[in-house]
């Protein structure tokens, strides 16, 4: 089964963390990662809404930094409605939350659902660090929907991936770790560098193939060899 974080950027409020820590339990995931979390006391609504989540989940949640999230975990981020398409990919290409679970059913990989503050959600800038972007459909005259609610619906649809109510398969997918991963988008941007790309347009083109890396899910002699070729074509073209 593949192992599934979910990850809270910035939250405004406890009672938000404790209600994801419930639904978290509902569906069957335990580790909590939280990026710039509010103060969680236990005499807090976190844990008045976490139900028997506070027992395990929500006491057990670690604390880290935004770059350590990136680095350290497969990420998708989640949004509301991009309204973006091929040309303007900081948000696009997205899945849906029960085409994300058809992807990750066959990839073992340390996986991080994140989601964002409660007003504005994910930055941009954030957007652009993360591997793969999962938005919610809903009705397009009012298509924001609140933090719990968001999250709950998202670990519902993973539930096949997370709940064992019958035998799964065993991942058939070694995905590459994410240091490797990230190694490999180092090297793309020297890459970039030595093929004299315009520099206005590295930022985007990074972001590219992150997100076409981020549904790939290359294994770690795919990411060694796509690394390796790129490190000599690099070097002979500054030759």
């Amino acid at each position: 089964m593949t192992d599934i974080a979910v990850a809270i950027v910035d939250a405004e409020t406890p009672g938000n963390v404790g209600t994801i820590a419930r639904s978290m339990k509902n569906f069957g995931l335990e580790e909590l990662l939280l990026v710039d979390p509010p103060a969680l006391p236990r005499e807090s609504e976190a844990y008045g809404f976490a139900g028997q989540a506070r027992e395990d989940i929500l006491p057990n949640a670690r604390e880290l930094r935004f770059d350590e999230l990136a680095e350290n975990y497969h990420t998708i981020g989640c949004t509301a409605i991009t309204n973006e398409d091929g040309s303007q990919h900081v948000r696009y290409p997205f899945q849906t939350p029960r085409e994300l679970a058809e992807t990750l059913e066959t990839v073992s990989a340390d996986t991080a659902i994140v989601f964002g503050r409660e007003r504005v959600g994910l930055t941009n800038d954030e957007i652009a660090r993360l591997d793969q972007v999962c938005s919610i459909p809903a009705n397009e005259e009012y298509p924001v929907l609140n933090l719990g609610q968001a999250a709950t619906i998202v670990l519902y649809e993973l539930r096949t991936l997370t709940v064992r109510e019958t035998q799964l398969p065993d991942p058939t997918h070694d995905r590459a770790s994410q240091p490797e991963i990230e190694g490999l988008h180092d090297q793309f941007a020297t890459f970039l560098d030595a093929v004299g790309h315009p520099e206005e347009k590295q930022a985007k083109t990074m972001r590219l193939f992150r997100r076409l890396l981020g549904r790939a899910h290359p294994t770690g002699r795919e990411a060694t060899t796509l690394r390796g070729l790129l490190r000599e074509a690099s070097r002979r073209m500054r030759e």
